[in-house]
């Protein structure tokens, strides 16, 4: 778990944190967007959150403005939008980018372990998915199509 427990994020709130903070726990992290055809996916994901976080799950959603200027607010924006509109209780971050030079080093990390179809590893669009195991590796990558509610028997499986 080291490489990944040592990566920084930053909370939708500002505060440092390493994902180490997580350890022992199975995540969804997902880049996430507020303006985009994929957005009601945040009812799925927080019902995913509500149904396993007691096992020790947590989705973690990165929002990401790299796709179609989908995700145009600040921080405060959108945390507001998502408590409001989604009735989000999981752990939200600050905006980051996911491809490029400019790609988080957790992103980075998350398609070195999970390259997508034929091997490419740039994100296609918001709400990609990547399921993290306890061990912090990477046990599937799920195209944003894929709803939250297809991945709950992974998410079952991975928990044990």
């Amino acid at each position: 778990m080291s490489e990944f427990a040592d990566i920084q994020v930053e909370t939708i709130d500002g505060a440092q944190q390493k994902l180490g903070d997580y350890a022992g726990k199975v995540l969804l992290i997902v880049n996430v967007a507020s303006k985009c055809g994929f957005t009601p996916q945040y009812a799925g994901l927080e019902a995913l959150q509500r149904r396993f976080a007691a096992k020790g799950f947590d989705v973690l959603g990165f929002p990401c403005d790299q796709f179609g200027h989908q995700e145009p607010g600040d921080e405060k924006e959108i945390k507001s939008f998502c408590t409001l509109k989604y009735d989000v209780t999981f752990p939200l971050f600050a905006k980051i980018e996911v491809n490029g030079e400019g790609a988080h080093p957790l992103y980075r990390y998350l398609k070195k372990q999970a390259p997508g179809l034929l091997g490419t590893e740039g994100i296609k669009w918001n709400f990609s998915k990547f399921l993290v195991g306890r061990d912090g590796r990477v046990l599937k990558r799920y195209a944003p199509t894929e709803k939250p509610e297809d991945i709950a028997g992974d998410i079952e499986k991975a928990l044990g």
